[in-house]
């Protein structure tokens, strides 16, 4: 059984019992408006996936967690384009479409307001709104990409600076952002420009557990390793700014990846590789300077680095900079007082300085966001002379500010009396005292912070205390018990307690001189424009500066934009805590709804007329809904109150200039109207069309008329024409018949009588090419004899030539001449002559071959000789060198005893001295002084003998090292005489075998080829015995055997050589040259 509600019948709620199964798309027609049935509406729309809900003009946005692509495609942006508020189903596409329209049709400015809680889904929401907004304005492509492209890809970039993850939210964004979108005449999209709100700069440096820094730096100490060892980074653990929380990394996220999407978002927005460069190496410079410890120096109130380590941050943050590392220091742990008299310089103590240090980083960071939006608006381009523009708001709680505001409900209930209208007084919460209570001048809260900021020696108890006394009696403003520093102050969605321990630091924005000047002097252009020279005025008039004094101008310029512009508004909701799909908590939504003030919202938009429009403007808009009223005859009022009877619509009010309308009226009138419009267009549409198609009946009769006697002149002259072509044909064509006829005889007979002397001029011209071929042949059979006789001829010529040459220069020719006389005369003699010139030859070759090994033997026991004399002074080098050790020994044993001596001649022995006389120990003192003399000397002689052995084997060495560098030059020479005569072997070889051949050409010719054998044998010989002197002359024989050698030579031959040999020894005589000439007469 189930359990039993109990409740209070007077705290329940009324159910309605015909509320409709898919609930209400706009809940300011809710029977029953309480939060129960609100809640209920919402909860059924969320379960059938309908995120969006209207209350009245505003749009609730639950997030679904999860990926609906069905809503958000081209064909739902093509369906709520141009369409009524209302007709559709409730979506983001339409409040962009009806602040569009409202652009382009009245020509003034529209804003969208997204508001809600950290994870509600403002982003995505915002980002929604940019494409319908570009779909609409025609996506103008600016350097390649459009600008919308360009404003959502510049998130990645903003996200990475100035997200982090919370307690609620793993992306959660830490500033405000205000979208602003221009438009051209013609409702073109034609520039764009982002401007960011309320960055938390304190999350730099103090940040709580479990939540997370700004993402950029753990994207940072996740990047590649080069990069790691360029900015000399580490783990995130090893950072004070990271190690504050106990959460490094998230869920499901790689900051690896989304460093590189960070680099290429970059790149989209045109930051250069050297701009990104300079970016990261001040995110690095910002992590190392939280890493710089103070310690308390030696100086009261002073303060020096605390260790190595804070020194090697304190020089890795200075290289990152480009600044001066010691001014650095400087910067961090001094300050400069100017007074009219000097300037004081005086020292920070550590707590100062970590608070200068912090302060300095917050401030680079600052300047670096403000850079990248910067950056990031002159990538994007905006328009100056845009007139329209759509702005698109990512803030939190900025409902309190327009749509919830206090201010805006009184002076709409002041409007209701000015215009003297019937109404009854709306009760609602009114929010002025608290605004009052916080920024109000100067008793403010905020102005009370500002003022304890600029006193050096405030403290957060101070403020605290200044707080309790100034807001004692005041009735949003309660002092909890028990509390020292807290505050609470009693908002509109109910009371909020405040610690104000950091309000001091956190509210502090202004610039220290010393940080500004260290910056401005930076090497690196990046760095130094982050922090451009102030001129003194600038300086004077801005020397303190705080977060809620900037803030409060920052939200002011907003709230001016705002309030120029039409305003629209979208509050999104956070179905539950734990980010997950189809879970709704209605608690946490029901807190949201409140919180928010939408139901606030709900009741006075039923309650009021939150719309009113002037009475001309009215009637002219909405004259076409009753046709019979002019206001030529009647007056705007009576026009307006005939228009809004006819209509039947009830509850309106009609002022003295202004038409006041309930919640949905107006959207009713706007139905009515395009309805109207769309009829009256398709009548005119209809009766255009039958004028056009009458008219173009009547053309279309001439025009049929017209194309028939065409048709019939064009078919009678197309017969006429086939008839005469036909004729003139036939006619060509028999002409043609009777000229081929005569033509192809022709060419016949012109081809046989071709063909017939064809056939004689080929008989004719093979018998003249026979008969010529016939005596060429015998004349080239009659030349080729004469050219070989004569090229025989000057062969046998120029071999004479030769022969002659070489034997003018051996110096043999007579000889030669006349043996070869002999030779012709006595062959047989010439024959015993050759064989014992052969005997003889091969003696000779016998003895030189004889001396040639006795010369290589000598050689071999000069060697021999040698190796014996290296291995005996190795021998002897070896005995020095065990000498020398000997010696080394000896000498050592000798200091001994010289040492013992001595210790003996200073310290006798007791016994001695009483045994001995003072006589007999002089005596032996004496003898042995004279006996260490003689032991140094040996000693010294010993020395001197070791340094002579050294010597010596120092020379020995030197000796070996010449003898066998001699060697190798005698085992080289060896080598080339080898060579040599294996050269000159192969010579006479190659000319023994010419003799051989030219002597059996001298035994077999004639008698006049004999004689110039003769002399070719002669010649030969003389070269031969040229060649042999020759080498002889410059090379010397080696060992090489006869049998080898000498096998193939002829008697003849050899007995020539030597002849030739005998000749040459003699061919110094005067007479040589004469008897050649003689021998060379005679020949001839």
């Amino acid at each position: 059984m189930l359990g039993e509600v109990v409740a209070n019948l007077s705290k329940l709620y009324p159910k309605d019992m015909e509320f409709p199964a898919d609930g209400v798309a706009d809940m300011t027609r809710l029977s029953y408006l309480h939060e129960p049935g609100v809640l209920q509406n919402l909860a059924i729309r969320y379960d059938l996936s309908q995120i969006y809900t209207y209350t009245g003009n505003i749009l609730i946005a639950i997030n679904p967690f999860q990926s609906l692509p069905h809503l958000y495609d081209t064909d739902a942006m093509e369906k709520y384009k141009g369409a009524p508020f209302g007709e559709l189903t409730p979506h983001v596409f339409a409040i962009a479409d009806i602040a569009y329209r409202d652009m382009v049709n009245e020509g003034k400015g529209n804003s969208i307001l997204v508001s809600g809680e950290s994870g509600a889904g403002k982003t995505e929401t915002t980002k929604m709104l940019m494409r319908y907004l570009a779909y609409l304005g025609g996506n103008t492509a600016t350097e390649g990409q459009s600008v919308e492209q360009k404003v959502l890809e510049s998130n990645p970039v903003l996200e990475a600076f100035g997200n982090a993850k919370t307690v609620r939210n793993n992306n959660s964004s830490r500033f405000g952002k205000f979208v602003v979108i221009q438009f051209d005449k013609h409702g073109r999209i034609s520039g764009a420009a982002i401007r960011t709100y309320l960055l938390e700069r304190s999350r730099v440096c103090q940040i709580s557990d479990p939540e997370r820094n700004y993402h950029c730096f753990y994207h940072l100490c996740a990047a590649p390793p080069e990069e790691i060892k360029r900015y000399k980074l580490g783990n995130t653990k090893s950072f004070h700014y990271l190690n504050q929380s106990n959460c490094h990394e998230l869920v499901d996220v790689n900051d690896a990846q989304y460093y590189l999407a960070t680099r290429r978002a970059m790149d989209i927005v045109g930051i250069s590789e050297k701009e990104q460069e300079a970016i990261f190496r001040v995110v690095a410079a910002i992590l190392h300077l939280g890493n710089i410890d103070f310690a308390k120096g030696e100086e009261a109130d002073s303060s020096i680095l605390k260790d190595d380590k804070a020194r090697f941050h304190l020089q890795t943050t200075s290289e990152l900079l480009k600044c001066d590392p010691h001014a650095l220091e400087d910067a961090l742990c001094k300050r400069v007082m100017v007074t009219p008299e000097e300037v004081i310089k005086r020292s920070l103590d550590p707590l100062g300085a970590a608070v200068s240090r912090d302060g300095l980083a917050k401030t680079i960071y600052s300047r670096l966001f403000d850079w990248l939006v910067d950056k990031i608006n002159f990538s994007i381009g905006q328009d100056p002379n845009s007139k329209s523009m759509i702005g698109v708001l990512d803030i939190y709680g900025f409902e309190s500010f327009k749509s919830n505001s206090s201010h805006v409900f009184k002076m709409e209930q002041e409007e209701y009396s000015k215009e003297g209208i019937d109404w009854s007084y709306i009760e609602f919460i009114d929010n002025q005292d608290v605004l009052d209570l916080i920024e109000k001048k100067p008793g403010g809260i905020i102005a009370l912070l500002d003022e304890a900021c600029m006193f050096p020696k405030s403290t957060h108890e101070m403020f605290s205390n200044k707080l309790y006394q100034t807001f004692k009696y005041h009735k949003r403003f309660i002092k909890p018990k028990l509390a020292r520093t807290d505050f609470t102050i009693a908002h509109y969605a109910g009371e909020v307690q405040y610690q104000s321990d950091q309000f001091l630091d956190k509210n502090k924005d202004y610039v220290v001189p010393e940080h500004q000047d260290l910056l401005s002097a930076s090497k690196c252009y990046f760095v130094a424009g982050l922090f451009p020279l102030l001129s003194e005025e600038t300086t004077k008039s801005s020397k303190f500066s705080s977060i809620g004094s900037r803030f409060k101008l920052q939200l002011q310029h907003l709230m001016e934009t705002l309030n120029s512009t039409q305003p629209h508004y979208i509050r999104c909701v956070k179905p539950n805590s734990l980010l997950k799909p189809a879970i709704f908590e209605n608690i946490n939504v029901m807190q949201q709804l409140r919180f928010g003030g939408v139901l606030e919202a709900i009741r006075i938009s039923c309650a009021g007329y939150p719309t009113h429009r002037t009475l001309s403007e009215f009637v002219n808009r909405f004259q076409i809904l009753a046709p019979g009223g002019s206001t030529e005859n009647h007056e705007e009022k009576i026009v307006c109150e005939k228009i809004l009877e006819k209509l039947g619509l009830t509850g309106f009010q009609i002022g003295n200039t202004k038409v006041f309308l309930r919640a949905g009226q107006m959207a009713e009138l706007d139905a009515r109207r395009a309805e109207v419009q769309g009829n009256a267009i398709k009548i005119i549409q209809r009766r255009a069309k039958t004028h056009i198609a009458r008219k173009h009946e009547k053309v279309a009769c001439k025009l049929y008329a017209h194309m028939r006697q065409e048709g019939a002149a064009i078919k009678i002259q197309k017969n006429l024409r086939r008839r005469l072509d036909r004729k003139a044909y036939t006619k060509l064509m028999s002409c043609a018949l009777v000229l081929q006829t005569g033509l192809r005889a022709m060419v016949a007979h012109c081809e046989f009588r071709y063909r017939k002397e064809t056939k004689a001029s080929i008989i004719i011209q093979a018998r003249w090419s026979c008969h010529r071929d016939f005596s060429c042949y015998k004349k080239c059979k009659r030349a080729a004899t004469i050219l070989q006789c004569g090229w025989r001829g000057r062969m046998a010529r120029k071999e004479l030539r030769k022969l002659s040459m070489a034997a003018k220069e051996t110096g043999a020719l007579q000889e030669a001449k006349a043996k070869l006389e002999k030779q012709v005369d006595e062959l047989t003699r010439s024959l015993r002559l050759e064989r014992r010139l052969r005997a003889e030859l091969e003696e000779a070759n016998e003895q030189e071959i004889m001396k040639l090994r006795q010369s290589l033997r000598a050689m071999r026991n000069e060697v021999d000789e040698t190796n014996a004399l290296l291995v005996k002074e190795c021998e002897a080098a070896e005995r020095s060198f065990k000498e020398r050790n000997e010696v080394d020994e000896s000498n050592a044993l000798l200091v001994k005893e010289c040492e013992a001596a001595e210790r003996s001649f200073e310290e006798p022995p007791p016994s001695m001295k009483e045994t001995f006389s003072l006589a007999e120990d002089t005596d032996k003192i004496n003898n042995l002084i004279s006996e260490v003399e003689n032991l140094k000397a040996l000693l010294q002689s010993e020395k001197q003998r070791a340094d002579d052995l050294e010597t010596k084997l120092t020379e020995a060495e030197e000796s070996i090292e010449e003898k066998r560098k001699k060697l190798e030059e005698t085992e080289r020479r060896v080598q080339q005489l080898q060579e040599s005569l294996n050269r000159m072997l192969y010579s006479m070889s190659e000319q023994v075998s010419a003799l051989k051949m030219l002597l059996h050409t001298s035994s077999n010719s004639s008698s006049t080829s004999g004689s110039i054998a003769r002399y070719d044998r002669g010649d030969a010989v003389s070269s031969a015995s040229d060649a042999t002197s020759t080498a002889s002359d410059f090379s010397f024989p080696t060992l090489v055997p006869s049998s080898v050698a000498y096998s193939s030579f002829n008697p003849d031959a050899l007995q020539m050589i030597v002849q030739d040999l005998s000749v040459t020894e003699i061919s110094a005589s005067e007479h040589w040259e004469s008897d050649r000439e003689r021998a060379f007469d005679d020949f001839f």
